[in-house]
């Protein structure tokens, strides 16, 4: 989108999930770290329905899942687990209105994309709806209408927010090769074509065109130029998965103007080094890619490697607040 080239991100984010289980808390934590890009964080510590799948369920347009021993699976109607989801949610978007009072800049808010849900969400039968290209089709198109609500939703309550959509794809690899296990786990489903790969998901980021889509994914291999000609404006990724077979997709992609979210700040509990150590691979990469150290800052956005829900809360607050120092280090010292 040509507008998207335009779109101001801010330097520095985070992925989604935050510890604990108090929405105010998470919320004014984000808000006060990020005051040019905070994101709407994801409790999964409150169980069924704050989880990834939970949450993007509860926000489907005429389709509903509950929860199985197995995991999600679709159902006929909206029940326990469905209210559920769409109350944390509500709860969320409460804490998120009250704390962006007079906000105006980028605003993130983040789902499941059609593929991880596709892998994760099982069919009445028990299998993976994967299985099925009539079912893939058919929750893809569900999702689309649920995330353009939810982003209407998200604009009405917080009006001068430019939203930025993250669709979290962490199975999308899995997918393309054939490694998704079936119910029994002694098979797997079949490679879907990247064709319809590329296609659904250039569908499913249509539902956001007022502004760009950012697919994230903590896997390896991540397929950057599918998803560029899907119509994603950013890729987040975690940089310390990328190796030298990765610099051509990478390079083709930030000259395409396509964004980076560089995964950087370790997720969970431990020692963080100095800011700029932080960024020190994305400097090195930068260097053997041949691109302008210049561009650094406006092509990177700093990152935790993935969702930050297995921290504690005290690291999670750090390890936000690094993200901002590294973006910052980044910026002042791009050589």
């Amino acid at each position: 989108m040509s507008e998207n080239s335009q779109f101001r991100f801010g330097a520095a984010t985070g992925v989604g999930s935050m510890p604990g289980g108090d929405a105010q808390e998470a919320v004014k934590t984000v808000t006060g770290t990020f005051e040019d890009f905070p994101f709407l964080p994801e409790l999964p510590a409150r169980g069924p329905g704050a989880d990834m799948i939970g949450r993007t369920t509860g926000m489907l347009a005429e389709l509903y899942a509950r929860v199985e021993p197995s995991g999600w699976r679709l159902g006929d109607r909206p029940g326990r687990d469905t209210r559920r989801a769409r109350s944390w949610l509500g709860e969320d978007l409460d804490a998120l209105e009250e704390f962006t009072q007079g906000y105006e800049g980028a605003l993130k808010v983040q789902a499941v994309g059609p593929w991880t849900l596709a892998a994760a969400l099982e069919l009445k039968n028990g299998e993976a709806v994967l299985s099925d290209a009539g079912a893939c089709r058919d929750l893809a198109a569900s999702l689309a209408e649920g995330l353009r609500l939810h982003l209407a939703e998200v604009c009405r309550r917080v009006p001068g927010a430019r939203l930025v959509l993250q669709l979290d794809e962490p199975s999308l690899t899995a997918v393309l090769r054939g490694q998704v296990r079936t119910a029994s786990g002694y098979r797997t489903h079949r490679a879907v074509d990247r064709q319809i790969v590329e296609a659904t998901l250039r569908d499913v980021l249509g539902a956001h065109d007022q502004g760009p889509v950012v697919v994230h994914s903590c896997a390896p291999d991540v397929p950057l130029a599918l998803l560029r000609r899907a119509g994603a404006a950013a890729v987040s990724l975690d940089v310390s998965l990328l190796t030298e077979r990765d610099d051509e997709a990478i390079g083709e992609a930030v000259e395409a103007g396509t964004r980076l979210f560089a995964g950087v700040v370790p997720g969970t509990d431990g020692p963080l080094s100095d800011p700029a150590g932080s960024v020190m691979g994305v400097r090195t990469m930068w260097r053997r890619l041949g691109l302008r150290p210049e561009l650094l800052a406006e092509a990177v956005t700093v990152t935790p490697v993935c969702g930050l829900a297995g921290a504690s809360p005290a690291y999670a607050r750090q390890a936000l607040a690094h993200c901002v120092r590294a973006a910052r280090s980044l910026a002042d010292n791009p050589e």
